[in-house]
């Protein structure tokens, strides 16, 4: 980050920046096989407004991680446990702050309690709309509902005629993750008041997003990429070198790029909007968005897929010399978002997965260097590890049936941590260290405690090892478990109104046995209340 631009700056005001310890706060769209069904309650109705009730307010604090003998290695199982505990410390004790009503509830939906939020790091005190979503959507809204649902709302505003919608800033292209955070936020907390203001939110961004920024001949959504709002993440052109701005909309022709990584969300988007609506009651208008998801994934599909390379390319040219090209990089985030948000078909996850570069610490944001970097002076939005795009790729490999690289990429995460027990922002692909890369001509800060390298950690564990995936009635297991790696527990998961002990053995994807305390589990129902220990068997 850092490359947000002045009026973004400028309309999110600082807030207050102590952070709160865990107990003064009291605080994927596509996934794997289905293992376990989600059936069980419904969950409509009986769920508060601040979140999941008081067992899943402050349970997901208090959660850790746990080896037995010989789980994952002896020294992966301590780093693993040790950055998971690293993770919980910075989303509670570091980035959940207070905030002043003034400046952040322009809608009038933020509550107190719980009275916080979550900014986007040690470095960004604000929590900004791309940061405020991913945080919620990998880990906020399981472990802490009520601070997550302020977040959410703290990046929307409220018009003069009253209607909700995403704040509009220099950074529209990604506003669309909110909607796809929205979503997910319900399915975890059932909160139907919050669902009612979600969906009138999202739908009406999305419109004006379609409105504004959707390229008819291509058939695209316009905007740079997802990650990188810096221009130290795009080739020449359209990065032009005597313009000495580090912001991406700063240089020429670069708001009507069609990038896989935007695109793949705006997928999502539609797809989160149709099950809003649907949830609603309003059928017509989600067959609408379901069937305009559709034609966009189709779309992706034939202008970003390179089939001679068998993955996807960057980002489409949509005006100037090089119109309708199709840029060859690897972007790691897009490519595990098109796994993630339903746009890969089975075989192109396959390939995606089996053909995507990893450097010594992990895939990095775009591959390979740009002309104006190397390893000496890597670009901040290239060849370097951000620890979020690692954690998708993470989930993408496991919702691909690749147990070997979700291992990788915990390693990659923990080992990362592992250097003083802090989430940075990024880090240097070949040596591990904090680098925050290059970019117009000067080597830049890496920030520390990063809100989304943290969450993004919880979202690999939580989504991608345990498999655990929350749907509109209830709690799915789909886990994958690297060999060599059991049995492991994740003890004190809150889940609404329960808190949940889980534990894997065996190896793989495959479960041969599932049980909730001793007895056969066929769901993990939406109103179940009290502590449970579930036991899921793999092979």
């Amino acid at each position: 980050m850092g490359d947000r631009g002045l009026p973004r700056r400028t309309l999110l005001r600082a807030g207050a920046v102590t952070g709160l310890g865990a107990a003064g706060a009291v605080t994927a769209l596509a996934g794997g096989s289905p293992v376990l069904a989600a059936e069980g309650a419904t969950g409509r109705g009986g769920t508060s407004a601040s979140g999941a009730g008081a067992a899943g307010q402050a349970g997901g604090a208090g959660s850790t991680l746990e080896f037995g003998r010989g789980g994952a290695g002896g020294s992966v199982a301590s780093s693993l446990a040790d950055a998971h505990r690293a993770a919980l410390t910075n989303l509670f004790d570091v980035n959940t702050v207070p905030y002043d009503p003034a400046t952040y509830d322009r809608t009038g939906l933020m509550s107190d309690p719980p009275g916080v939020f979550i900014r986007a790091g040690g470095g960004y005190e604000q929590p900004w709309t791309r940061d405020a979503s991913v945080n919620t959507w990998n880990a906020a809204s399981s472990l802490s509902p009520g601070p997550a649902r302020n977040t959410l709302w703290s990046v929307v505003d409220r018009q003069d005629d009253g209607s909700l919608i995403v704040l509009q800033d220099n950074q529209w292209w990604d506003q669309i993750i909110w909607a796809v955070a929205a979503w997910h936020h319900y399915r975890v907390t059932g909160d139907r008041a919050f669902l009612t203001d979600a969906y009138a939110t999202a739908v009406h961004t999305l419109r004006r997003n379609r409105a504004e920024h959707y390229n008819a001949r291509y058939g695209l959504f316009e905007g740079p990429a997802f990650m990188q709002d810096g221009i130290a993440g795009y080739p020449s052109p359209p990065y032009d070198p005597d313009n000495d701005s580090s912001f991406v909309l700063d240089h020429p022709d670069t708001d009507k790029l069609m990038s896989l990584s935007t695109n793949c969300l705006y997928h999502a988007g539609y797809l989160a909007c149709a099950a809003m609506a649907e949830e609603k009651g309003e059928r017509r208008e989600a067959a609408k968005l379901r069937a305009e998801a559709a034609r966009l994934r189709r779309t992706v599909n034939a202008r970003l897929w390179r089939p001679e390379a068998g993955t996807y390319g960057y980002f489409l040219h949509g005006i100037g010399e090089r119109v309708g090209r199709l840029e060859p990089y690897e972007e790691a985030g897009g490519l595990a978002l098109a796994v993630l948000c339903g746009v890969a078909s089975p075989a192109h996850t396959r390939s995606v997965l089996a053909r995507t570069h990893r450097e010594p610490h992990g895939v990095v944001n775009v591959w390979p260097h740009f002309p104006r970097f190397d390893d000496a002076h890597p670009g901040r939005h290239n060849v370097t590890v951000w620890p979020m795009v690692v954690a998708m790729w993470g989930h993408a490999a496991a919702a691909g049936g690749r147990t070997d690289l979700l291992a990788e990429a915990l390693k990659d995460v923990a080992g990362l941590v592992a250097g003083d027990g802090h989430f940075w922002e990024l880090y240097n692909a070949r040596s591990g260290a904090p680098d925050g890369g290059w970019q117009v001509g000067h080597a830049w800060d890496s920030q520390p405690d990063q809100t989304w390298s943290a969450t993004g950690c919880l979202r690999m564990i939580h989504r991608g090892l345990f498999g655990i995936r929350h749907e509109r009635t209830g709690l799915r297991l789909t886990p994958s478990l690297p060999s060599g790696w059991g049995p492991v527990t994740l003890r004190g998961f809150p889940y609404r109104r329960a808190v949940l002990d889980i534990t894997l053995e065996g190896a793989g994807r495959r479960v041969t046995s599932a049980t909730m305390d001793g007895h056969r589990l066929r769901t993990v129902p939406a109103d179940l209340r009290g502590r449970h220990r579930i036991r899921v068997e793999l092979a």
